[in-house]
């Protein structure tokens, strides 16, 4: 009976394997081609890619605060577990004193041996001796035992400290894990703003910088004054060096005027998230820096700043007054008078002098 065989399949090799890869990826292109091309990304308008980026900006923004804000209190954290850390070494060391000193008097009694109070009276000759040792030996006896109860003491609180430690740890792994997630939402976002703004022309993002600087001269009518900004809205020479300009409305109170001092002294700086100075800044990091310089701690975040003192109305605004932005209180400046603020706005910015109309006006506080 005759054999039916399968044919013998032979590998690809050479001339052959090259024409069949060109084969199999012009098919892939042909598919794609027939596929159309809605994968590719769409061209944005300059007036898209703008808004596109503020939004990138903002939402960097509020994430930047919700880093700020788990910063500050795993910072808290990790002091607070050195501490305890530290106080229950301490701890141990006290009670591995004691437990020693115990240790040495139960040891004594054992060698002296254990002998029932009645008999030795029996059998001493000076029964006054005798009574006047039992009675010193009661008061050791009386002590030993508030040395153990010391020593129970000692235990118990230890305990409770290690309890503490493993708490406190356990939070700080939880806003050690926050940090991580809002670092990457950060990062995310300006990565994202950043591809966007490298696709640009350099014609076009010249055009987009002389929006950005129209947009900040325009302000509120009469708002600048002659020394403060340039008709670029950009700061003058005066600002870049530090000087408050002359014309400036006045603060009320010396430590309004050091901080608005310290912000003019920024500008120029370059925004940093997570930032507070001296050399870069991100937008509370500003506002914080500038306090400190003038003796006041300020809280870390905005969403905390605008409750570090008194609220005023815009009507009411003086220098060194925090102003605050967007609904979820995302952005603060320091307000210098003249309808204007320095701030630190986002990373394609540096620390400028704005008015305050550039963004959705949500508050202000004076400082306490």
């Amino acid at each position: 009976m005759p054999q039916h065989r399968k044919p013998k399949q032979r590998s690809l090799s050479g001339h052959t394997a090259r024409t069949a890869a060109t084969l199999a990826l012009a098919s892939a292109a042909t598919a794609t081609a027939f596929e159309g091309t809605g994968h590719a990304e769409p061209r944005l308008s300059l007036g898209e890619v703008r808004a596109k980026v503020d939004r990138l900006y903002r939402e960097a923004e509020v994430a930047t605060e919700k880093y700020n804000g788990a910063k500050e209190k795993a910072d808290r954290a990790e002091e607070s577990l050195r501490d305890l850390r530290d106080e229950a070494a301490r701890k141990t060391e006290r009670l591995n004193s004691a437990r020693q000193g115990l240790g040495s008097l139960a040891t004594a009694q054992y060698r002296a041996g254990a002998v029932d109070p009645s008999v030795q009276l029996a059998l001493s000759a000076d029964p006054d001796a005798f009574l006047d040792r039992a009675t010193r030996a009661d008061h050791a006896g009386r002590r030993q035992a508030a040395e153990v109860a010391d020593v129970r003491r000692q235990v118990r609180e230890l305990d409770q400290l290690h309890t503490e430690a493993d708490d406190t740890l356990g939070d700080l792994k939880s806003r050690q894990a926050d940090l991580r997630k809002h670092k990457k939402t950060v990062t995310g976002k300006l990565g994202e703003a950043k591809r966007l703004l490298a696709r640009l022309t350099a014609d076009e993002r010249a055009r987009l910088a002389r929006a950005e600087r129209d947009d900040e001269a325009r302000g509120p009518a009469g708002s600048g004054s002659p020394d403060s900004s340039d008709s670029s809205g950009r700061p003058s020479r005066d600002d870049a060096r530090g000087a408050v300009p002359a014309g400036t409305v006045k603060a009320p109170d010396s430590r309004a005027a050091k901080a608005v001092s310290y912000a003019y002294k920024a500008l120029g700086s370059p925004y940093v998230w997570g930032a507070t100075g001296p050399n870069a800044f991100d937008c509370s990091g500003l506002t914080q820096a500038a306090y400190r310089a003038a003796g006041v701690s300020l809280p870390r975040t905005t969403y905390a700043q605008i409750d570090a003192g008194r609220r005023v109305g815009r009507s009411e605004l003086q220098p060194g007054d925090l102003v605050f932005f967007y609904s979820g209180i995302s952005h603060v400046g320091l307000y210098v008078g003249n309808g204007q603020m320095i701030h630190a706005p986002n990373p394609s910015a540096p620390v400028r002098l704005a008015p305050i109309d550039q963004m959705p006006f949500a508050g202000a506080t004076r400082v306490a």
